[in-house]
Formats: structure tokens, C-alpha cells, sequence
């Protein structure tokens, strides 16, 4: 690492001595086309008298001007043409002006890319994933137009991830037609006056149309692979609709209600429930089972508020009841009727995607469309396990209608994982009166978050009477009794109901992908734009990946709704930069952006300010002051990296923080922002004042300090 600095300073001294040195001795006066003019007699003479060594000496001047970015390397181009002529001129500078860039690509590559990486590491991040995918077309079309100067080009595109092979070669050819006009101008340089001469209207409009090239044939490469991809199709004349959804979950909803805002002719097709697996089986009758699960908690702990309650008795048919009435009160905003009010057309059938642009409904009605969009979710993940078949088993799916026929919860309760669902679910049964057995592979539940969140749920649940196995993994069930192991020691665990809640998978059978040869691997595999093998056909949501939450089938559908209507004129590529997520139990865990173990996978630098809920007014008001709100910062600074928050409604508190992500706004101005009071937002407001605790301007308070001291006399 020391090495490394003084190798740093090394190049910097070298950089900052040669420009010193070339200003020391006014070079910059002889590099005139004056002064060429002046001295081309002598200078065509000495270059006869030695032109091996001329040469070399120009090559190395010109290396050194274009490695240094020094001013001056117009001059020599001009020079090189009326010394040695255009074909020795042109291929002496062609040479030296690449490896002159490269060297100035190098040195600003290790001399400030670590510095700018870890200051803007999300937009590096950004602009590196462009030049990974098109870095050598723009810088080719840089180096045929120079609408900017060429050292800013080298320096700009030495802090990018682009490697050094194909920056030198596309400099070597794409400096080669200007320096071809600039070489040819010298060898006539009689007739030059200034550099504007060497530039007429015809050679200008001929670099613009040589610099148009890059993108023009890129265009006709993607024009190509379109036509190869789409060989051996037909494609429609006409078109039946504008777009056709498959799905009516989230994704599939939002895609059929944007495309028909926009006053497309739209069909959506569900062969199933409209509302999908989030309306149904998922998001609405998980949150209503554990609001239920909630109050008979807080019953319970009646005595904590001075308050008298008798014993708790759970009605279970009738808190099924309720999750029943709770979907059916949301079902109406996503019902068949109103996207029909809309205007959409929707269909009730299994859909099956025949060729590119047609889908075929249950076998008897085909529509075509310009654009498809595949919504076709997700469903549980279950695990090979011996004898689970034969034991039985329910999933998030099917727990609702399974255990909607029952008056008392299972007495004796097994749920494998230890996810968001996994957890939710444990706990929800918990508090109802089952015994529950939480069973987890990992290490500790959660996995996604940090381990200190993760311990925290997991105790949580075990004070609420939930045996929770960490480091345990399901070997087999018998007879109703499922067999776990850890440290090669077999446990054996009797159940009454088992639930499997490992995680959900890409719905990827049944409607026509593999007859088209879409890829997919666990899920449908898209392109920044959502586009999967077939430009027209998009994939969002839980079947597109690579998260699975609702408020992201959401978000990609607009992606892909707007780039499927308007993606001739602009698409816009996808963006997952502040994504939050909440898990449900009680305290909730909400969370954005990176956490601790994020960040260190990402190897993104970061401070932790940390606010703790114990003192915070409404939560203990509210007795639940449990919890706390951590932030990452970018060290030093204010700017939030994310955040997870562990606390009743956290979920609520992390909007504000979400915000601030994405308009860029940091602690300062969240701590300057008025937050009503008691409210649990406060939390927010408390961790950015803790940051700027830890961040005092020390300096400017001593001086503040005395400036009181003077005031008092």
C-alpha cells in the first residue's frame, strides 16, 4: 500500500515537472503555425540530414505533449505533414498520438480513479456499466468528431472501467481521419494561416458524417440481430392491439392500466383471480392474519397499559372470516369490472404465446399485438424433501383456503424457512396459540439483512414462545413428523400442519416460452430495458425478477409499458437504485439501499449512525420504544447509502428516508426539516442529529468559543 503512494507521487511529480518545465522555457511559443512557418526551411533540411533521428525525436515530443495534455499537439500534427510528408507525417503521428492518450488514460486511471470511485460510487457504478456495454462506440465517435479536446477524453475515459486494449485501438483508428486532415494540411502548409484554415465546411461536414458512422452502425447491427432473431416469423401487417398482458397480478395491472392511460389498445388475460398472488394469497390476507395476530398480543399485555382484559380466546374460523372479508373489500380495484371500465379488454383464459407478436387464448381465439408483455408471477418454492408429498404440506398459497375450514389454530405447527414469509407467518401463529417449530438452514433467519436485525427478530420470536432451529436442515418427513439435522445430530419434529415457505419462483411453464426459445433460468432473462430475446416481448415482476415484492412489479411495468409504446423514439433502462422492502413482524424490519452486509460484499466504503428507539417520546409512549433506526453514510459525508429500520411501523418511518435517496437530499437537511411532534418519524430527524454530533465543526466552535469570551470581556 505505501509502495503503491509513493509510485502516486512519483507519476504526479513527473506529470507536474514536465508541464513546469514546458511553460519554464516558454515552449509553447515555438508550437505556432508562425513560428512552423518560420522555421520549416531549416527544419526540412535537418530531417534529411538525419531522418532516423528527426523522427524518433518528433515521435517522442509528441508523445510527451499528448501523454502530458500539454497545448500545442495541433501544431505538431501540422508539423509532422510539412517535415516528412503526409503517409511518413501520418503514420509517425497516428502512432504517437495513440500511445501519447494511453499514457494520459493511464496516469489518470491510477491517479484518481480510487479517489472518484469512492466518492461517487453509485454514478461510477452507472457510467462503467454503460462503457461495459458501449464504451467503444462512444468513445469512437468522440475521437471522429472532437467535440471535446482530446485530453479531456483520455483523462475522462481513465476513470472509467474501460480496459486499456481497446482504448488504445480505438484511438489508434479513431484519430486517424482527423490527424489525416490535420498531416495533409501541414504538407501544404504555405497556404495555411491559422488552424481554421485546415477545417473547410467539406472536410467539417465529412468528420460529422464519419463521426455518425459508430451509431449508425450500431443501429444497423441491432437492426440485423432483430431480423435474425425474428427469422422464420411472420410478421403481422396489422395488428390487433397495441399491447397484450399476461397476468392480472401486480405487474400485469399496472402494465394494462398504464398502457391504456396512454390510450393504447390494450388486452389483459388471467386465466386465474384477478389481483394475482399479492390480492389472493400473498400481501392482503398475510397482513390481515397478522393484524389479528397483533391485537391478541396486545390483549394479552393489557396489564402493561393499566388495563384489565380477560383471557384471550382466539375464534380462529372467525379470524379467517376476516381475511376473507379483507381481500374482498380490496378485490373490487383490481376486478375484472373496473379494468373494463378503463378500457381494457380483459379476458378470462390461459394464454399461450404462439409466434412473437400472437397469443392464443385456451386454444380457441388468437390476438395480435406489437408488443407482448409476460406478468405471469411467481409460485412457492417447495424442496426436494423425502416423504413430504406423502405427509402433506400447505404453502403460502394454499394455507388460506386449507385453513380457512378450521375453528382452532394447529396445535402443533412446523413452518420450514426462515424468510420474511417464514417469519411473518411464525410469528402471526405464535400469538394465535399455535406452537411453533421455525426451521432454518442459515445461520440465522433473514439473511438478507444485517445480523444483528437478524438476532433481534429472532428473539422477538422466541420471547413469544416460537422455537426457532438456526443451522438446522430438513432431512426427511415421517408420519407427520418432519426430521431435522445440525452437526450430523437428527431432531425430530411432530407436527399437526407443516408449512413450506423456502421462497417463490418464476411461474416459466405453460404459456409458450420454451416453443419460442425465450430464455430463462430462474426466472425470465431481460435486458436493461425489460426486453427479453424478442425486442417486442417484456418480462416484470416475479417472473422477470431478480426481486419479488409488489411495489417492484410495479415499478418495472411502467419500464416496460412506456418503452414498449414509445421505445422507436427513447427507452429508458431500468433503474433499482432505492429499492425498499419491509418484512411484517412486530417490530418490522424496513429497508433501503445498502446495509452493513451489502456493503462490504459491494466493497462500498460507508459510517454507521445509529439512533436507538428506547428514548424516542411516541415510542414509549406507545410501549414500544424497541428498536432503531441505522443509517450508511458515505464516510465523512452526508449522503445516505441506505438505511434499515427496526420498529413498529418502520415501514412507514423508511418513506422519508426513501425520498431522500432518491432526490439526493442527506441528513442535513432531513435534521433542518420540522417533524410533528411526538411522531415516529422524529426517529429519522434524532439519527440525522446524530450524525452531525459526530460531525461538529470543531474548528469553527473554538473559534466561536473565544468569539464568547471576547463578547463577555
Amino acid at each position: 500500500m505505501q509502495s503503491r503512494r509513493y509510485i502516486k507521487i512519483a507519476i504526479l511529480l513527473l506529470i507536474v515537472g514536465g508541464i513546469g518545465l514546458f511553460f519554464l522555457f516558454d515552449l509553447q511559443d515555438y508550437l505556432t503555425i508562425k513560428n512552423l512557418k518560420t522555421q520549416h526551411g531549416q527544419l526540412v533540411a535537418f530531417a534529411q540530414q538525419r531522418p532516423l533521428f528527426v523522427a524518433a525525436l518528433f515521435f517522442a515530443a509528441y508523445i510527451a505533449v499528448t501523454a502530458l495534455s500539454l497545448p500545442g499537439a495541433t501544431v505538431m500534427t501540422l508539423a509532422a505533414g510539412a517535415i516528412f510528408g503526409l503517409l511518413t507525417g501520418l503514420l509517425i503521428v497516428s502512432f504517437a498520438s495513440a500511445i501519447g492518450a494511453t499514457l494520459a488514460f493511464l496516469s489518470s486511471r491510477y491517479l484518481l480513479r480510487d479517489w472518484v470511485k469512492a466518492r461517487f460510487s453509485r454514478h461510477v457504478q452507472a457510467i462503467d456499466r454503460g462503457v461495459d456495454r458501449d464504451g467503444a462506440v462512444y468513445l469512437l465517435t468522440l475521437r471522429l468528431l472532437p467535440l471535446l479536446p482530446f485530453f479531456v477524453v483520455n483523462i475522462a475515459m481513465g476513470l472509467t472501467a474501460m480496459r486499456v486494449v481497446p482504448f488504445y485501438l480505438v484511438s489508434q483508428v479513431g484519430m486517424l481521419p482527423g490527424t489525416a486532415v490535420y498531416v495533409n494540411a501541414g504538407s501544404q502548409l504555405a497556404r495555411i494561416e491559422s488552424g481554421r484554415d485546415v477545417l473547410s465546411l467539406e472536410v467539417v461536414g465529412s468528420l460529422v458524417l464519419l463521426a455518425l458512422f459508430p451509431l449508425l452502425a450500431r443501429g444497423l447491427i441491432g437492426r440485423f440481430r432483430r431480423r435474425r432473431v425474428y427469422k422464420g416469423f411472420k410478421k403481422p401487417k396489422r395488428f390487433d392491439r397495441n399491447v397484450i398482458v399476461i397476468g392480472a397480478g401486480a405487474g400485469g395491472l399496472v402494465s394494462a392500466y398504464l398502457a391504456t392511460s396512454l390510450r393504447a389498445k390494450v388486452t389483459l388475460i388471467e386465466a386465474k383471480e384477478m389481483g394475482g398472488d399479492c390480492l389472493n394469497t400473498g400481501c392482503v390476507p398475510s397482513k390481515a392474519l397478522l393484524r389479528s395476530a397483533r391485537l391478541a398480543r396486545e390483549i394479552k399485555e393489557a396489564q402493561r397499559f393499566g388495563l384489565c382484559a380477560p383471557a384471550v380466546r382466539v375464534n380462529f374460523g372467525e379470524v379467517m372470516a376476516r381475511v376473507g372479508r379483507v381481500i374482498r373489500h380490496i378485490a373490487p380495484a383490481d376486478s375484472e369490472e373496473r379494468y373494463i371500465a378503463l378500457g381494457v379488454d380483459v379476458r378470462r383464459g390461459y394464454a399461450r404465446l404462439i409466434d412473437p407478436w400472437t397469443v392464443e387464448i385456451d386454444r380457441n381465439e388468437r390476438l395480435t399485438a406489437r408488443s407482448i408483455v409476460i406478468a405471469a408471477g411467481g409460485e412457492p418454492f417447495v424442496p426436494d424433501i423425502p416423504g413430504l408429498e406423502e405427509t402433506g404440506y400447505l404453502t403460502s398459497d394454499t394455507i388460506w383456503d386449507a385453513l380457512a375450514k378450521r375453528d382452532t389454530v394447529p396445535e402443533r405447527l412446523v413452518i420450514i424457512g426462515g424468510g420474511p414469509i417464514g417469519s411473518e407467518m411464525t410469528q402471526a401463529f405464535a400469538r394465535l396459540g399455535s406452537r411453533v417449530t421455525q426451521v432454518e438452514a442459515g445461520d440465522h433467519i433473514l439473511s438478507k439483512e444485517d445480523s444483528e436485525v437478524s438476532a433481534f427478530i429472532e428473539e422477538s420470536l422466541r420471547s413469544e414462545g416460537a422455537e426457532v432451529l438456526t443451522g438446522h436442515r430438513a432431512l426427511r418427513c415421517e408420519a407427520k413428523t418432519l426430521i431435522v439435522e445440525k452437526d450430523g445430530k437428527e431432531t425430530r419434529l411432530p407436527f399437526d400442519q407443516l408449512i413450506v415457505a423456502v421462497g417463490r419462483k418464476a411461474r416459466l411453464e405453460g404459456y409458450g416460452l420454451r416453443q419460442l426459445g425465450i430464455e430463462a433460468d430462474r426466472s425470465i432473462i431481460t435486458n436493461d430495458w425489460l426486453e427479453t430475446r424478442y425486442p417486442n416481448i417484456y418480462a416484470v415482476g416475479d417472473v422477470a425478477g431478480p426481486y419479488q415484492f409488489t411495489h417492484f412489479a410495479a415499478h418495472q411495468a411502467w419500464y416496460a409499458v412506456v418503452n414498449a409504446l414509445f421505445g422507436t423514439f427513447r427507452r429508458f433502462r431500468t433503474d433499482y437504485s432505492v429499492l425498499p422492502w419491509t418484512t411484517f413482524t412486530d417490530p418490522q424490519v424496513a429497508h433501503v439501499g445498502h446495509n452493513e452486509q451489502s456493503a462490504k460484499a459491494a466493497d462500498v466504503p460507508y459510517e454507521v449512525v445509529r439512533y436507538e428507539l428506547s428514548h424516542l417520546d411516541r415510542a414509549v409512549t406507545d410501549g414500544a420504544n424497541q428498536g432503531f433506526v441505522k443509517i450508511l453514510v458515505k464516510p465523512g459525508r452526508d449522503r445516505i447509502l441506505g438505511a434499515t429500520i427496526v420498529a413498529a411501523e418502520a415501514g412507514e418511518i423508511l418513506a422519508e428516508l426513501v425520498l431522500a435517496m432518491k432526490a439526493g437530499i442527506g441528513l442535513k437537511k432531513i435534521l433542518g426539516t420540522i417533524h410533528a411532534y411526538p411522531t415516529l418519524a422524529e426517529a429519522n430527524r434524532y439519527a440525522a442529529a446524530q450524525w452531525r454530533q459526530a460531525h461538529k465543526p470543531e474548528r469553527l466552535l473554538r473559534w466561536a468559543e473565544r468569539y464568547h469570551g471576547w463578547r463577555r470581556g
